[in-house]
């Protein structure tokens, strides 16, 4: 198989077909799902959750996420390996540029971003400066304060409609993927529908283009609990090539998420 491009990845979004993604922070994890057929892998900032042990994402460091993405980086051959900006490493412009392109040189191929339209200009300077970029709506981890606590996002009417548009300004600023969080299902598919790069859900229905999950709760191994747009699929394999394997396939055949995964 070719290298994973971005490119590859709105030719699926084109073509109909589902986007598998998990996240890993070692090479030899990442070796084992690139060898398994994973589209995308992400090192994600829940390193502070599930490696740290920490109660949420927020002291995970610029240097923490590029010695991950180093790590990960060297596992792969193929897939496309995008790194977390962690917590206020890009409340400026400037703090953006300077940290993304750390976790570029440590190997990352895009990094990803919570927010919404207020990271417009920050998104647009990126990728006019060569740093592809994912945007995350929905539960966005980094915000658990201002939320109060890990709750779904965009029940409401208002709240729905004000998602979509952000969700449109995002590819308008360059965007070239979308990661959307414990939103309803309706949302992920309204949300899926209105743009045209691809959206990775999780905890957003399978109407999505694409899904993630973090390997440890895909493995059940997680640290402090089991979400519940996660699922086990160690428990049914018994090897975790085979696990991964098989999260691809559901994921690809349409079958995960299920109705027992999903918000509404």
């Amino acid at each position: 198989m070719a290298k994973i491009t971005t490119a590859t990845l709105r030719k699926m979004k084109d073509n109909g077909e589902k986007i598998a993604t998990i996240t890993a922070y070692d090479a030899s994890f990442a070796k084992l799902f690139d060898q398994a057929g994973v589209h995308a892998i992400l090192i994600g900032d829940s390193l502070g959750m599930v490696l740290q042990g920490n109660d949420d994402t927020l002291p995970v460091s610029v240097d923490d996420m590029a010695y991950h993405t180093r790590s990960v980086a060297n596992g792969v051959s193929e897939t496309l390996v995008i790194a977390d900006m962690p917590f206020m490493s890009y409340a400026t412009k400037t703090q953006a540029y300077e940290n993304a392109t750390k976790l570029m040189q440590a190997g990352a191929s895009m990094v990803k971003m919570e927010g919404g339209r207020w990271l417009v200009d920050t998104i647009e300077g990126l990728v006019e400066r060569g740093i592809p970029v994912c945007g995350h709506l929905g539960l966005t981890p980094q915000s658990v304060n201002v939320f109060g606590g890990f709750k779904v996002q965009g029940r409401s009417e208002e709240q729905a409609a004000d998602m979509i548009e952000q969700a449109k300004a995002l590819e308008k600023a360059g965007v070239q993927l979308i990661v959307l969080e414990c939103v309803p299902a309706s949302l992920g598919k309204a949300i899926t529908d209105a743009v045209n790069v691809p959206t990775i859900g999780i905890g957003a229905g399978k109407e999505t283009d694409g899904q993630i999950l973090v390997m440890h709760d895909a493995l059940g191994i997680s640290f402090s609990y089991m979400p519940k747009f996660s699922r086990n699929f160690l428990v049914d394999t018994g090897d975790i090539k085979a696990a991964v394997e098989l999260y691809i396939k559901e994921v690809q055949n349409g079958n995960f998420p299920g109705p027992e995964h999903t918000f509404n």
